[in-house]
């Protein structure tokens, strides 16, 4: 049991021994105070002076003088301020975090929360035949550190990415490509839109291509086909090497259309679905709150909303999961809410275990980007564009030219991968390179050059011959020292709450926490009786630093 568990349980012990009520003390929170107020404060108060109508005051007083009666070996003091209970630790809790730490390393912050859990993941879901632009990769960021998350949480992690290989979108890339074979398949798709939208002529074909398509019914268009999709995973594979994702399944579209099919006719014949106009299959969201979407479409094909149906199952075939996790932007939210209605009634168990998350979109300060007409930014030019700029700026250290090439690379997916991963996952993000790949702001190469500027003092520590060492602690506890305490509640709440932010925030507080300390204090010094308690914290910094990093997937420097 961790200190926040610890105190938690004595604070649900108090409110029950005032007999006030039965109450859920699941709503009871322990959490990390802002400012001077203690080591954690808890709502308790509030929470009961709201159930029996009294005053937070008041009943802060009476919950306070139960506190006291419960003994705690790292409790220190407890007091009561506004109506908030606030809990003071002893000191010995934080040299034996420092302690913990040490030893944990690498399995430090981990915990056995979804211990066995079987949980699947999807994210990414680039189409082939395009290329990977940023919408992708944020899905990708997003998804690979939830992914991580869960696993540092005792879950047993399976990645999936669903790629769309089918539909008008794939039969426009592929009539771009056969009227022009020198078109990139990306002009070719725009190319294959423009004609869509302009050319009657040209739509009726690509409809027809894309009859074709599903069908492979016609070996020329197969053979164009087959190439381009070749090319797209061969592509998609270095982008994810680039970025530390490595997917368990690839499942593709076209796998889902026979089952999809199968589904909403089963769904059709117990009414959960009816007819709608020229033969398509529907379902009539308005009955729920919510809209009516096509499932199978006029020309007997299935939707999104069907192959997304016909997915969960293909999911749980493949890894029998307690729960899948699907990330997507947020533009399909609706869409996504009246799928997971009709899935409801056909796979009710599937349904329950599924969660959505819907990311916002990712913009330039030019404005929002499209695919369709070519503007897009693609991973790879934003990602040369910041490899450049960061090498211009360590243009003048004294690094060999193989190093270089390494920290640009990974200090530009760091600064693309934090940018995404600091705020909460549904917000929109207005996109500043410049600001991304500032080593002293909010940024990941903040984080990245704490880190290489900590593992710097410990090697200049080996030099000196100054060895980690717990034997003389000093009498002050710094706030460094108290930021360290909170890193395994982090990742809890992370995991609850399946937000990265919740991580990147705290990093960035024990980066500069540890940064200040670093300015304050000299850290290596023979003649300094503490030096070898500050190396014990700057070890411990560099294994927490290092976790939270790769819980982002932030790639980790150890040389700026």
């Amino acid at each position: 049991m961790n200190t926040k568990e610890e105190i938690k349980k004595i604070v649900d012990l108090a409110v029950c021994n005032l007999a006030l009520g039965d109450f859920n003390l699941d709503e009871i929170v322990i959490v990390k105070p802002n400012g001077p107020h203690g080591d954690y404060a808890t709502n308790a108060s509030f929470f009961l002076a709201g159930k029996i109508k009294k005053n937070p005051i008041e009943v802060s007083g009476l919950l306070l003088g139960e506190i006291e009666k419960i003994k705690s070996v790292k409790i220190d003091r407890v007091e009561a301020v506004g109506g908030f209970i606030n809990f003071y630790l002893k000191k010995e809790v934080f040299d034996e975090n420092i302690n913990q730490i040490l030893k944990g390393k690498s399995n430090f912050g981990k915990n056995d929360v979804l211990k066995n859990k079987k949980i699947i993941v999807e994210y990414t879901d680039p189409n082939i035949l395009k290329e990977f632009h940023i919408g992708h990769l944020m899905s990708n960021a997003i998804g690979e550190s939830i992914s991580r998350i869960l696993q540092f949480s005792g879950a047993k992690i399976k990645r999936v990415t669903w790629q769309s290989d089918v539909g008008i979108s794939i039969a426009k890339a592929v009539f771009g490509k056969i009227k022009n074979v020198e078109l990139s398949w990306q002009q070719a798709y725009v190319f294959g839109t423009k004609e869509y939208e302009e050319n009657d002529l040209a739509k009726q074909e690509i409809t027809a291509l894309n009859k074709k398509i599903f069908e492979r019914s016609d070996k020329v268009v197969n053979k164009v086909y087959d190439e381009g999709k070749k090319w797209s995973l061969k592509y998609f594979e270095k982008i994810y090497a680039t970025l530390g994702s490595k997917f368990d399944f690839l499942i593709f579209e076209s796998q889902s259309v026979n089952l999809a099919k199968k589904i909403i006719a089963d769904g059709l014949k117990k009414n959960i679905f009816e007819k709608g106009d020229n033969g398509a299959i529907i379902f009539k969201g308005e009955k729920y709150g919510l809209h009516t979407r096509v499932f199978i479409n006029s020309q007997g094909l299935p939707t999104y909303e069907a192959k997304e149906m016909a997915l969960a199952k293909i999911k749980y075939e493949k890894y029998k999961y307690d729960m899948s996790v699907v990330i997507t932007g947020n533009e399909v939210n609706d869409y996504f809410k009246v799928m997971m209605c009709a899935m409801a009634q056909i796979f009710p168990g599937l349904q329950q275990k599924t969660t959505h998350i819907g990311h916002g979109m990712m913009r330039l300060p030019e404005g929002k980007m499209s695919s369709r007409s070519g503007t897009a930014v693609t991973f790879e030019s934003l990602l040369d564009q910041l490899e450049k700029m960061v090498a211009e700026k360590i243009s003048d250290r004294d690094l060999a030219q193989i190093e270089k090439k390494e920290i640009c690379e990974k200090v530009a997916v760091g600064a693309l991968k934090y940018s995404i991963l600091k705020q909460s996952a549904n917000s929109d993000i207005i996109y500043n390179a410049e600001k991304s790949i500032n080593f002293q702001g909010d940024s990941g190469p903040y984080l990245q050059y704490a880190l290489a500027r900590a593992i710097s003092i410990l090697n200049k520590a080996k030099q000196e011959k100054i060895k980690i060492s717990l034997e003389k602690i000093p009498d002050q506890i710094s706030s460094f020292v108290k930021m360290m305490l909170y890193f395994p509640d982090v990742i809890q709440k992370a995991s609850q709450e399946l937000e990265p932010h919740i991580i990147a925030l705290y990093l960035m507080e024990l980066a500069s926490a540890f940064n200040y300390y670093y300015a304050e204090n000299k850290i290596v010094d023979i003649n300094d009786e503490f030096s070898g308690y500050k190396v014990a914290l700057t070890q411990a910094f560099v294994v927490i630093i290092k976790n939270g990093l790769w819980l982002l997937g932030v790639p980790v420097l150890e040389k700026m």
